[in-house]
C-alpha cells in the first residue's frame, strides 16, 4: 500500500526571533531582491515565521531599513572608530569605508545617502569626523560646515558609483564601451580635447576618481585649518 508523505512547513519556535536575527535576514533579502523586495511578508518567509511577528521588533519597514543601514555601516568599519592620531588619515579611513559599503550594498545606497538614521553608528561617525576636523585646525563654525561638505561628497560620489553597479549588466557594459569606442571616434576638428585624450578618459567607477576627489577635499580642509591657525596666532 503506497504511502503519501505530506510536506509540512517548519515554523520557527515561538519567541525565537530577535532584532539581530531579523536584521540578518533583511540583509539577505535586500541584497538578493532589492529594497522593494524587503517586506515583512518576505521576512516571514525567509525566517519561517508569521509576518506579524516581525512587528513585535520593528514598528514598520522604515524603522527596519534605518536600523539595517546603521548596522551595515558599523560592519563596514570592521573595527571600532579609534583615531590614528592623523586627522587626514582618519577622514580618509571613514570615506573609504563608507564608499566600500555603498558598493557592497547598491540596492540600499540611495537610502544610505539621504537618510538620517539617528542611531549609534551614525552618532559615533559624526563625533569622530568632528574631532578630526578640529584637529585639522578648523574652528567650530568651519568644522560643522566642512562636516557637511565632506559627508555630502562621500555619500554623493559613492551613491553614483553604486547606482552604476545596480544597472543591468548589459546597460552597464554598453555605457562603459562608449568611453572606449564612441568617444575615440569623435572628430578632432569639433572635439579636439576629447580626441586627444580619449584613450585616457576615466570611467565613472574608476577608483582613481574617488581617491583624487577625496584628496582634493582633504587639501581644502588642511589649507583652511592652516589659515585659521595662523589667524589665531596673529590675534594672540
Amino acid at each position: 500500500m503506497p504511502r503519501t508523505s505530506v510536506a509540512k512547513k517548519t515554523r520557527r519556535p515561538r519567541d525565537s526571533l530577535s532584532r539581530d536575527v531579523i536584521l540578518e535576514a533583511a540583509e539577505v533579502i535586500a541584497v538578493r531582491d532589492g529594497l522593494d523586495g524587503l517586506t515583512f511578508a518576505a521576512l516571514g518567509k525567509e525566517l519561517h515565521a508569521h509576518a506579524t511577528s516581525i512587528y513585535r521588533h520593528f514598528r514598520d519597514k522604515d524603522e527596519l531599513v534605518l536600523e539595517l543601514i546603521d548596522v551595515l555601516r558599523a560592519k563596514s568599519y570592521e573595527t571600532p572608530l579609534v583615531s590614528s592620531g592623523d586627522w587626514r588619515e582618519d577622514l580618509r579611513f571613514t570615506a573609504r569605508a563608507i564608499h566600500a559599503n555603498y558598493l557592497r550594498y547598491p540596492s540600499l545606497a540611495q537610502q544610505m545617502a539621504v537618510r538620517t538614521t539617528r542611531r549609534p553608528t551614525e552618532f559615533r561617525n559624526v563625533e569622530f569626523a568632528l574631532d578630526a576636523l578640529h584637529r585639522a585646525g578648523l574652528d567650530d563654525d568651519s568644522a560643522v560646515s566642512m562636516l557637511r561638505v565632506f559627508g555630502n561628497f562621500v555619500r554623493a560620489a559613492s551613491a553614483i558609483e553604486a547606482a552604476v553597479h545596480a544597472l543591468p549588466s548589459s546597460v552597464r557594459a554598453t555605457d562603459e564601451l562608449a568611453w572606449e569606442m564612441e568617444y575615440r571616434q569623435l572628430p578632432a576638428e569639433e572635439f579636439p580635447n576629447i580626441n586627444r585624450l580619449s584613450d585616457r578618459l576615466l570611467g565613472v567607477g574608476d577608483p582613481q576618481v574617488f581617491e583624487d576627489s577625496l584628496e582634493l577635499i582633504l587639501d581644502v580642509i588642511e589649507l583652511r585649518g592652516q589659515e585659521q591657525r595662523t589667524a589665531r596666532a596673529a590675534a594672540g
